[in-house]
């Protein structure tokens, strides 16, 4: 093993460079923001033609363009607004003749009373109603906001066109900063907002000025990945200047007002996307289909990333034979059946709905589905183009989960094919070179990708792209930058997995990261590492490195800057060095003209060809020995290939810590007595983002018999002063406790000490903190009898003393422990606390545990009360959610059996959550209620509300109620009640399917087919509201019933009617509602 000099290092760049006589002091780079391409700022009237951009930038050039206001809800560090301020700050005009305000503001409680109040405002300019107003924000904030948007959708017809760019990203403790759309999907659901999607910084002006036109019809969100796709710096070739943007919207805008007015919003939608893309040239659809004509298996998308690896990866799986296609939904809402339908090959069979959910925890859990499978489920069950509909099938995923090309390959043919495959090279980079910054955020060469990245983008015949991501949690602040260049244009929202050149910049970061794994067999590794010697490569370099090297033909590089002590205590003249050894090493062909743009940028004393000079001293490859072959690491640790993405922004290194260990009670005590000095705050539940109250159980029976194997209860709160209200269909969230004997159980085998006290992150905000004892903290804080995901299993190797273990629980973490995870999670239903008894080596600290297990969250079940009948209880009809696992022993669901077991008076924290199940406007419209189970809770309180409105002497319609349960002695839940009703003329007809109690199967689609008269007169002719709460496999049989009235009324009444159409207007009016898990 020795060093060798890099060959023609110095005289053949130097050769090439002519200095600036006038370059005496060095100009300081630096760097503004990441939203900024190259972190630079741009001149609002220079964009425009082939440039370089980011995808917020383009969203903030049509904000500012089109807009009167911008109401902004930017966080710190998002820098979501960072342009626009410039603009406005410098006066630059809009399209309308002025310069756009814009308003930062604070996400909080009541967050949009602002913008709302200017929209509203008798003092508000009418001549700028047609003006559009503008936010944005990131879908963190959507929560808060969800009261103005709400307001503004109800009164949309008296105001100005609002569009909503909306950056999906969100904070998790787990995971860090993560792209969340669910918030969006189920809010434009809810509050009847449009919602439409970019996919890359190619589409976001696009999409961005669409949805400004869309606005003209209703509310409009538009969302995009607000953690890495809006970030990227690349060149688009077809951007829109001002002047283009003005004529554009103007025409557009002529073609929004003379619209049919007969059209509801999803015709209008579509009508105006065919004249945006007739004058654009662009073929936008509201559902885009790639892959094979013929198609068997079809994915359905959402999402930024997921819809352009979508469009990389499903052509290339059909071209390899697969017969696959995917669907990208760019319109979300309104959610056009008939535009999906037509969409999908007639040659589907299979249809795969790739579907975001909130957690890890979410994907484990059977009962949650994603919002876009519901979707989905309910179109393809109400079609008529197939015989047999397509089955369709969950593929969820979690907000956390970072896709690259292998990983998403691998997650769409894991869920639909025999033969997974695992590893995936997409053309388009066939051509690239992909390089591979490594390094902390104190180093004095942190910008230096950024620097070679505009560098490069000087040569007009190459496409650059540059990527940072920021993980603040790792050696005090780590950066990965991923730098691509082309001749071809790069969408490749992704990080790199095989790259050309890895630079490692920190010593340290051998420890913490895999960085030769990411390198390409035969690709270049260059380590900075000061003052090295050859005979200490063995304890500077790890073992896994080296073997790496040798076995995949990697040249490995080594720069030491220690030989010219100039540089060493030059930290400019430092990152110049850096600089101008990646570029020998990556691209020793530079152009001439380019390295005089870096002498510009960077060059002082010394000068450059001193810095060139000076590489063939401190840039040495190292020869790699055949015996690196054998290496063996003593204690093997897997190491990750990508960061945790956690900021936008480098580390405040001036912020303290919180103190996480375990202390005394005189500790918290000082706190309780010195609020100020020690930032106390005393709250009810101050982690969680929703309003909580404490309220107490005034009643608890169970509704089935004690020797029955289902425990169905009844349960019942007492509201008290804790000034909780609620409306009929609502749900009531429960901030359920652990089992306290499992706990003390889990307490004394893990060897901890329940009175200990400890300053633990709240279950929904790590930064903030509270004082409780172990045993508190296991009992209302942390989720240790819940499922633990793959990340716990890779982190708690970390703690395994003894080897076995060590590697056990390291493999169950990988591709090739999937098999087995998923034994455990699906038939083991293994819970964190198994986990620690199997493994009795790993025994992390208790602060450790508490930041390895996920935090407890509330459950939801819908309210079976009526606050206007009850006006101090709410009232909850649940089942015990109970299985025998593997080892033969019963477990429970925690929320349930907590719930079941509670003694009138109990002290419990409760929520609430809004429900799509809601009273018709009309008192006298009839009401046709299906229930399975104890789906039948929020239909308990729609009948109390109707009782009490009877017995005011008003006209209430008819009811018409079916239930189904499979026996009538043991579940005929609330019978009595129902009869009562029935006597008093409450309900008009009881349709009771017990399915169990005789030799054929009866459900509640039999007794509705068999009141088919009473369904027709009450839901066709008296103009009611169909409702069903339960599980979903009823669907296709109720809505046949349904579609069966709506065929038969038309008969004798000699109409012609679609009842499947029909179907989807009574959906649309709010008169066809499902609540369905």
């Amino acid at each position: 093993m020795q060093l060798k000099q890099v060959e023609s290092s110095g005289g053949a760049l130097a050769d090439q460079v002519t200095m600036p006589e006038t370059k005496t002091i060095r100009a300081e780079f630096t760097k503004q923001s990441s939203t900024l391409p190259f972190g630079q700022p741009v001149p609002f009237t220079s964009i425009s033609g082939p440039t370089y951009v980011t995808g917020q930038l383009l969203v903030q050039q049509i904000a500012y363009a089109l807009s009167d206001k911008i109401f902004s809800y930017s966080p710190e560090t998002f820098d979501l607004d960072v342009a626009v301020k410039d603009w406005a700050e410098k006066g630059e005009k809009n399209i309308h003749g002025y310069s756009t305000s814009v308003l930062p503001l604070q996400t909080r409680s009541g967050a949009g009373a602002f913008a709302l109040g200017y929209v509203f405002s008798k003092d508000f300019d009418l001549s700028k109603r047609h003006v559009p107003q503008t936010l944005l924000a990131p879908s963190l904030s959507l929560r808060n906001l969800r009261s103005a948007l709400d307001q503004l959708a109800l009164l949309y017809g008296v105001a100005s066109p609002f569009v909503a760019h909306v950056a999906a990203t969100d904070y998790t403790p787990d995971a860090g900063l993560v792209a969340e759309y669910g918030t969006a999907l189920q809010l434009s659901e809810e509050l009847g907002l449009g919602l439409i999607s970019s996919g890359s910084a190619y589409e976001a002006q696009h999409i961005s000025l669409f949805a400004t036109l869309m606005a003209k019809i209703l509310p409009t969100i538009h969302i995009y990945d607000g953690v890495r796709t809006s970030r990227e710096t690349l060149r688009v070739i077809d951007v829109l200047s001002q002047v283009s943007i003005s004529e554009i919207f103007k025409k557009i805008s002529n073609t929004a007002e003379s619209l049919n007015k007969r059209l509801d919003n999803a015709g209008k939608v579509l009508e105006l996307l065919h004249a945006f893309n007739d004058e654009l040239g662009t073929d936008y659809d509201a559902f885009e289909y790639v892959g094979d004509a013929s198609a068997e298996t079809v994915y359905v998308v959402f999402g930024s990333v997921e819809a352009q690896l979508a469009k990389q990866i499903v052509p290339k799986l059909a071209a390899d034979g697969m017969k696959v296609g995917a669907v990208i939904v760019r319109i979300y809402r309104p959610f056009i059946e008939e535009a999906f339908i037509k969409a999908l090959p007639t040659s589907t069979r299979h249809i795969a709905v790739l579907g975001q959910v909130a957690s890890e925890s979410a994907v484990l859990d059977a009962s949650v589905q994603s919002i876009l499978y519901s979707d989905v489920l309910t179109t393809v069950s109400f079609s008529g183009r197939w015989t047999s509909p397509p089955a369709v099938t969950d593929v969820k995923y979690a907000a956390s989960h970072a896709f690259t090309p292998s990983s998403f390959a691998a997650t769409l043919t894991q869920a639909t094919s025999k033969s997974t495959i695992s590893h995936v090279q997409l053309p388009q980079l066939d051509s690239a070179q992909q390089y591979i910054f490594w390094d902390t955020d104190a180093s004095v060469a942190v910008f230096a990708p950024t620097v070679i990245g505009e560098l490069l983008s000087r040569d007009s015949t190459t496409n650059v792209y540059l990527n940072e991501s920021h993980d603040n949690l790792v050696q005090g602040g780590v950066i990965r930058s991923d730098l691509r260049t082309s001749k071809k244009t790069i969408d490749a929202p992704y990080t790199a997995e095989e790259a050309d050149v890895v630079f490692v910049g920190e010593e340290k970061l051998l420890k913490e990261v895999a960085v030769s794994k990411s390198v390409k067999d035969n690709g270049k590794l260059i380590l900075k590492l000061p003052n090295f010697k050859e005979e200490e490569v063995e304890k500077r370099i790890p073992a896994t490195v080296r073997r790496d090297v040798q076995a995949r033909s990697i040249a490995l590089y080594i720069l030491d800057s220690s030989s010219s002590p100039a540089f060493e205590n030059d930290a400019n003249a430092a990152r110049l060095l850096v600089e101008l050894a990646f570029l020998k090493i990556a691209t020793p062909d530079i152009k001439h003209e380019l390295l005089e743009r870096l002498a510009v940028l960077e060059a002082n004393r010394p000068t450059l060809e001193e810095c060139v000079d000076a590489l063939g001293k401190c840039l040495k490859q190292l020869e790699v020995p055949d015996s690196w072959a054998e290496t063996v690491d003593e204690a093997p640790k897997t190491l990750p290939q990508v960061l945790q993405t956690n900021s936008f922004a480098t580390f405040e290194k001036q912020e303290i810590e919180p103190d996480l260990q375990l202390t005394s009670w005189e500790s918290a005590a000082k706190g309780l007595v010195f609020k100020e000095a020690y930032a106390t705050d005393i709250t009810l539940r101050p982690d969680l983002t929703v309003k909580t109250y404490t309220i107490h159980v005034k009643e608890n029976r169970r509704l089935t018999p004690m020797t029955y194997d289902r425990n169905i209860f009844h349960i019942e709160f007492d509201l008290g002063d804790s000034g909780l209200t609620y409306k009929i269909g609502e749900a009531l969230g429960i901030h359920a406790d652990n089992d306290a004997d499992l706990v003390r159980e889990f307490i004394e085998s893990y060897g901890l000490n329940a009175d200990d006290l400890a300053r633990v992150p709240s279950r929904e905000d790590v930064n903030i903190l509270e004082t409780r004892t172990v045993y508190q903290s296991l009992v209302q804080n942390i989720d240790i009898f819940g499922k633990p995901p793959k990340r716990f299993y890779e982190t708690l190797a970390e703690f395994a003393t003894d080897e076995l273990e060590k590697k056990k629980l390291a493999s169950l973490g990988t591709p090739e422990g999937a098999e087995e995870f998923k034994r455990r999670t699906e038939v083991d239903t293994i819970t964190f606390a198994d986990v620690l008894e199997e493994f009795k080596s790993a025994r992390p600290s208790f602060p450790d545990l508490v930041r390895l297990v996920g935090p407890l969250k509330r459950r939801e079940y819908s309210i079976a009360s009526a606050q206007a009948v009850t006006p101090n209880a709410v009232a909850l009809m649940i089942v015990v959610v109970d299985w025998v696992d593997t080892k033969g022993r019963t477990r429970y669901g925690q929320a349930t059996r907590y719930l079941s077991r509670l003694p009138v008076g109990t002290a419990v924290t409760a929520s609430v959550k809004p429900s799509v199940m809601k009273l018709p406007t009309r008192d006298d419209a009839p009401l046709i209620m299906a229930g399975l189970g104890t789906g039948l809770a929020p239909f308990r309180a729609f009948v109390q509300y109707r009782a009490m409105q009877k017995a005011q002497g008003k006209d209430i319609g008819a009811i018409l109620l079916y239930l189904g349960s499979r026996h009538q002695r043991e579940e005929y839940l609330y019978g009595e009640e129902w009869e009562a009703y029935v006597d008093a003329g409450v309900i008009t007809l009881l349709g009771a399917a017990f399915s169990r109690d005789q030799p054929q199967k009866i459900y509640i689609q039999d007794r509705m087919r068999q009141s088919l008269s009473d369904i027709i007169k009450a839901y066709i002719e008296e103009e009611g509201s169909f409702y069903l709460c339960g599980p979903t496999w009823p669907v296709p049989d109720v809505t046949d019933v349904l579609k069966e009235a709506i065929a038969q009324d038309a008969k004798t009444s000699g109409k012609k009617v679609d009842a499947k159409k029909e179907i989807d207007r009574l959906k649309e009016d709010g008169r066809y509602v499902l609540e369905v898990y």
